[in-house]
């Protein structure tokens, strides 16, 4: 039977995801076999496992910290906003439906009795589960059919430990507040409270660990210090699109920051290269003239389509291209920059027909069945400047695009969820210039991104620049132990023993 420990936080953005990472890492390292786990998880990120099946992006990283292979058995019900006041519900890493909040409440009783048997399922293959909250566990108008904080550390029967985020200020008032509107139970399973996110003398704030200990009764044990680790994070999503990386960058490197962007983690390798400016353009702002601009995935491919429009967005798109710079789409970018966009069955506007970007000779249909997939393929791009190497991703997509005589193909596909296949991906203009592909994860390879941004280089007459990694894969993997160096260094590891050996 596993050991179990539940993170949770008083608030979003406290760092629970990333902590749960380096718990996952650390016993790792340990000998542990560790696996994460988070009942309900909302968001765009998501990820095609193996055999075809999505889950968050959260839990993948921590599986990547664990080194083990990613399941949805780590994350059960994935919530994908589709509208303001929709979501599609993915349970146990297929479409269920689409739900408003309040169908979705009403549903959560029927949830329960799934997601024990999935977590039970989980907790009896690994000798250590990690399991991170959601929000916070004091929203006490959704107690009632809790999935997610203390519902689920009830169902796990899951000792807890807290997280406050003194960065934002508050954290004393944070942590206290939260468990105080807890009922005795929960107060219960709390063994202890970290304090993430501190910048200065941890001497200064000794005195208050002192007072709020005196007024909780449960222990501080940790003070983590402030860092700054290039590893996805879903807790702080809103910093990395807000702040330039490397403003001093020769290349830079703007993204479109869609109302529905989904699956931004494919940009994240252009924050290792000490020659990009990776900026993201927030609504309200002008693109600019970057040297490359990549239009990401959309939950809603034909809605952001007409934000750009209506934003006046397309018109410096096209603006861009006409000046040679590098367009490239990924996933609903892609479709966009094609001349159609059809949806005969409604499955993602009320908009049966819409006119693309039009940078790319190709029409795409929208169908009802969603592909996710993991894919490995062959870049076969007849343009010199690009690196014709193999690249692993995924496709998680509701539309099929057909290439007219104008669109050359990106790439062929040769394996699909382990099985050799030859299936043609992307399209690329005559002068390659304007780039699209289904697959994310296509920059992770560092030879092909380096050969577009070399190209780059050499227009703009700088002299090529290899990358100081070579692999992103490896550069994860030393990011995750600094991660578990930094929080091991600042935890009390031995009463985190004793929580998980059931001693305290």
């Amino acid at each position: 039977m596993a050991k179990n420990l539940m993170f949770q936080g008083t608030g979003s953005s406290v760092g629970k995801s990333l902590l749960t990472a380096a718990f996952c890492r650390i016993y790792s390292q340990m000998g542990y076999k560790v696996a994460p786990f988070k009942s309900q998880n909302m968001a765009l990120n998501s990820y095609i496992t193996k055999n075809g099946l999505e889950m968050g992006r959260a839990q993948v990283v921590q599986a990547e910290a664990a080194k083990v292979e990613p399941s949805v058995l780590m994350n059960p019900i994935l919530l994908k906003p589709s509208s303001d006041k929709k979501c599609q519900v993915i349970l146990k890493g297929k479409v269920y439906k689409n739900m408003s909040a309040m169908e979705y409440h009403k549903f959560k009783p029927e949830l329960a009795d799934k997601v024990k048997e999935i977590y039970d399922e989980l907790h009896n293959k690994f000798d250590v589960v990690f399991l991170e909250g959601a929000g916070s566990p004091a929203e006490i108008n959704l107690r009632e059919h809790d999935l997610v904080n203390m519902g689920m550390a009830e169902m796990a029967d899951s000792p807890v430990i807290l997280i406050g985020d003194i960065d934002k200020g508050g954290v004393f008032a944070s942590l206290y507040g939260t468990i105080m509107l807890m009922n005795e139970e929960e107060r219960k399973r709390i063994k202890g409270v970290i304090i993430n996110k501190f910048r200065g003398d941890v001497k200064i704030l000794e005195p208050g660990i002192k007072m709020l200990e005196d007024l909780i009764n449960i222990p501080v044990l940790g003070v983590i210090p402030y860092s700054h680790l290039e590893i996805e994070d879903e807790d702080s999503l809103a910093e990395r699109f807000k702040k330039n990386k490397n403003t001093k960058g020769q290349i830079e490197v703007a993204v479109l920051y869609l109302p529905h962007v989904s699956n931004f983690t494919d940009l994240n390798v252009f924050e290792t290269q000490e020659d990009v400016n990776l900026r993201y353009v927030m609504r309200g702002e002008s693109i600019g003239h970057p040297d490359m601009l990549i239009i990401p995935g959309s939950k809603n491919t034909i809605e952001d389509l007409k934000y750009l429009r209506d934003a006046g967005l397309e018109k410096e798109i096209i603006k861009l291209h006409r000046q040679n710079k590098i367009i490239f789409g990924i996933c609903g970018g892609y479709q966009m920059l094609g001349k159609t966009l059809k949806d005969p069955h409604h499955t993602e506007s009320s908009i049966p027909e819409i006119n693309g970007i039009g940078l790319l000779d190709i029409e795409t249909i929208f169908e009802t069945e969603k592909t996710t997939t993991q894919v490995e393929a062959q870049v076969v791009a007849p343009i010199d400047y690009m690196e014709k190497t193999s690249i692993k991703g995924y496709e998680i997509h509701m539309g099929r695009s057909f290439l007219g005589k104008d669109a050359k193909v990106f790439s062929n596909i040769k394996v699909k969820l382990g099985e050799e296949v030859l299936i043609e991906d992307g399209a690329i203009n005559e002068d390659g210039t304007v780039i699209g592909t289904y697959i994310h994860g296509v920059f992770d390879n560092i030879k092909f991104t380096r050969s577009i941004l070399n190209h780059i280089r050499t227009k703009k007459g700088l002299d090529k620049l290899e990358s100081t990694i070579e692999s992103f894969q490896e550069f994860k993997e030393q990011e995750y132990d600094k991660l578990a160096n930094i929080v091991r260094e600042n935890m009390d590891m031995e009463t985190i023993d004793k929580i998980l050996n059931g001693e305290l």
